[in-house]
């Protein structure tokens, strides 16, 4: 599918949410709205792979015959049904029932029929219990089916959701059928939600751009990225992972088979949810990501509390885009957690070190890591001014990354990227002044292509340019007391040209002199005339 086509299509389904969603907020009704292509995505899939797998058996059903094909085959074949769905968890990793097909439910809701409710009702919970071999429960915690938002009556809400699935159905119907366009689809959605929430989208969001200098930085090689992308990353992780997308272009950088095995956190009930959606939209199956709903900062992840140094769980890749200056309150038990210990605790008005050790603690010797902050953590004092010299001294800072303001969302301030190794050759910190170059918005700051690609490749290979990009010696980070301010090593400011003041003074002799002549002049034309002199 083309981005033409791609972009058309957001914006049919964003012009269908804008005009359906009545007196819903724009949040409420991104939960139903990304559920239900969730639904067709699934749908799509596992009926395309059944036709594939029932070969000639596969019901051929009449133009004007509305039902699915596969809820024939079930009637006709009931004593088959348990082997085929067998089948289809050994090849999809899971099996949705004919009744609650994306089809069966369009086709209840174009006829206007009193069961779509109670239906989707039981389809989510089949869906969340029994569709795949592990447990999705809760998936559709945050879709209230019975909401009043959608009606104050059963029969209102039926009709509402009527409306929204014909419409959905309608305005999918436009487009190719391929369902890897559907996974396009939601991330476009999620942007569009994302603008239209503001302040609130950083909980969830981060911008494409800004997704993709992460993702390609942390592909390439870690010890000498000119050398280019790793040919496989074992396992992925994002502490803070929102919506997923970040994690997902990470893998969209290495291709379909280039990750063993991608982890996230996320401590967000609906944004945790929208993240396992968006795993299983891209194609992943259940058994290529793990999605913890918990609190980063507390731990309580099991998986990362092994406490056995050699089944520590190490990551080739750590990306993040966290909370910025997140106010927490560490207790005095968290100063010997095995995350801090070694650096110290970060100060209860900014968690944003203690995001960035949580995420270096899981990183492996040959990793790379790249975690969105404020540039606060480049140069304030106290707690942070010693992490941030401990890491310096050990060498852990590769790049220091300035990017415009009013990216985010979130915030209009202008953030940097961090990249840290345990292990990196070079015995200096490359920064990396990109804050002039950007496209101005209305709202949002943007970025291009050759803004990112200038970014990337710059850290690549390393490159130093007057105004935008230094190697600094540590010797030098050293006598400016570890403070990693951008514009102290790479000053956008241009140096105002040098004055000759004898020529300015000549200059304005001779436009001195000139006047004077030309005055005299001007004086004997009035004296002839009579008038008295100026």
């Amino acid at each position: 599918m083309t981005k033409e086509q791609l972009s058309q299509l957001g914006k049919t389904l964003w012009a269908i949410a804008d005009d359906l969603r009545g007196a819903m907020n724009a949040d409420d009704f991104r939960d139903y709205m990304l559920s239900f292509l969730f639904l067709r995505y699934l749908s799509d899939n596992y009926e395309a792979a059944a036709k594939k797998e029932l070969g000639a058996d596969y019901p051929r059903l009449n133009n004007d015959d509305r039902r699915a094909p596969l809820a024939v085959w079930y009637v006709d074949n009931a004593e088959d049904v348990a082997e085929l769905e067998k089948q289809m968890r050994r090849k999809m990793h899971y099996v949705i029932h004919p009744d609650y097909l994306w089809s069966s439910i369009a086709e209840l809701a174009r006829t206007q029929s009193a069961e779509l409710l109670q239906t989707l009702v039981r389809g989510f919970k089949y869906i969340e219990n029994e569709s795949f071999a592990s447990s999705f429960q809760g998936l559709f915690s945050e879709i209230n089916l019975h909401s009043e938002k959608l009606g104050r009556s059963p029969m209102e809400r039926n009709k509402k959701l009527c409306a929204i699935i014909s419409k959905i159905a309608d305005g999918i119907a436009q487009f190719s059928t391929d369902s890897d366009i559907l996974g396009d689809a939601y991330e476009y959605l999620i942007g569009q939600f994302a603008a239209g929430s503001g302040k609130k989208a950083g909980e969830f969001y981060t911008p494409q751009s800004v997704s993709t200098i992460l993702s390609r930085i942390v592909t390439l090689d870690s010890q000498n990225p000119a050398s280019g992308k790793k040919k496989k990353l074992n396992r992925v992780m994002d502490f803070a992972c929102g919506s997923g997308s970040l994690l997902l272009n990470v893998r969209n950088q290495m291709g379909a088979h280039g990750i063993g095995m991608i982890y996230g956190q996320e401590k967000n009930i609906t944004t945790y949810n929208l993240a396992r959606m968006n795993m299983l939209l891209h194609g992943l199956k259940d058994t290529e990501f793990e999605i913890h709903h918990g609190d980063t900062l507390a731990n309580d992840w099991d998986l990362l509390n092994e406490m056995n140094p050699a089944k520590k769980l190490q990551c080739d890749t750590v990306v993040a885009n966290p909370p910025f200056s997140y106010r927490w309150t560490p207790g005095e038990a968290l100063g010997e957690d095995f995350r801090f210990k070694n650096h110290g605790l970060a100060p209860k008005s900014a968690a944003d070190f203690a995001f960035l050790l949580h995420g270096f603690h899981f990183l492996s010797d040959e990793g790379t890591m790249a975690i969105i902050l404020p540039h606060g953590v480049l140069f304030r004092g106290g707690a942070e001014a010693r992490i941030r010299t401990k890491l310096l001294k050990d060498g852990h800072i590769d790049t220091v990354i300035g990017l415009p303001s009013n990216l985010f969302f979130s915030t209009g301030i202008p953030v940097c990227i961090l990249v840290l190794k345990k292990c990196k050759k070079p015995d200096d910190v490359l920064f990396i002044n990109a804050s002039e170059h950007f496209e101005k918005g209305k709202r949002q700051n943007t970025l291009h292509e050759e803004d990112i690609e200038k970014i990337v490749d710059t850290y690549q290979y390393r490159k130093e340019e007057e105004l935008y990009s230094r190697r600094v010696s540590m010797s030098e980070i050293e006598q400016n007391d570890y403070n990693l301010n951008i514009s102290r090593y790479v000053s956008t400011a241009k140096p105002e040209p040098e004055i000759d003041l004898a020529e300015i003074h000549r200059k304005l002799t001779d436009i001195d002199k000139r006047v004077q002549d030309a005055a005299k002049e001007h004086n004997k034309y009035l004296k002839e005339l009579g008038l008295p002199p100026v």
